[in-house]
């Protein structure tokens, strides 16, 4: 009975959960008049327009930042996929996230580093992005261009990263590098 319930339950909220498209289909008739609809009746019915599907929310704000990014990555040289792997990882696109440890911003900077980033708000998404990404090319520079151990390093410190030839057995840190990996590939590939 459960089990009838969830479906049940599960095939009440697909349609509200499911985005509608609405594609256009145009018939032309006998008599030359031109009929239009999003649900064509007929096999006469072609496609006329296909309606681009709207962003949800969230990739919405995935995308917001784009050009701060690109501009990121122009000036630090980082790939834009990835400064985007760490935003996406480090705040989830929240201009306004702030860790437990202090971190503030899309790149999650900490306090000690904003004089040498040139960061006064880490809060003004510019700045934060910018400065961020300068920070992981110094750590891409310092580990010559291991990305794991700079992601690391961006992580948890280039201290720890140094103390233990690698990346530090702490889980937080071992997942962030997967993380940043796997997003990194999935949006070079889009």
């Amino acid at each position: 009975m459960k089990y009838i319930y969830c479906a049940a339950l599960a095939l009440i909220l697909i349609p509200i959960t499911t985005p509608a498209y609405a594609d256009i289909y145009m018939y032309l008739d006998s008599d030359g008049i031109l009929h239009f609809t999003n649900t064509p009746t007929s096999p006469h019915y072609k496609l006329y327009m296909k309606e681009k599907p709207k962003k949800s929310p969230a990739e919405a704000a995935m995308d917001r930042y784009d050009n701060i990014i690109k501009e990121a990555s122009g000036i630090s040289g980082i790939a834009f996929a990835l400064i985007k792997a760490i935003i996406r990882v480090e705040s989830n696109f929240d201009p306004k996230a702030v860790s437990k440890k202090g971190a503030m911003g899309l790149m999650q900077i900490m306090p000690k580093n904003f004089d040498a980033l040139d960061i006064d708000d880490p809060f003004d998404p510019r700045e934060n992005i910018i400065g961020g990404s300068l920070y992981f090319q110094q750590m891409l520079d310092r580990y010559e261009g291991e990305l794991p151990l700079a992601l690391a390093a961006y992580n948890a410190g280039p201290a720890k990263v140094d103390r233990n030839r690698g990346i530090p057995p702490i889980k937080e840190t071992e997942d962030y590098v997967k993380k940043v990996m796997n997003y990194y590939y999935a949006i070079q590939e889009k």
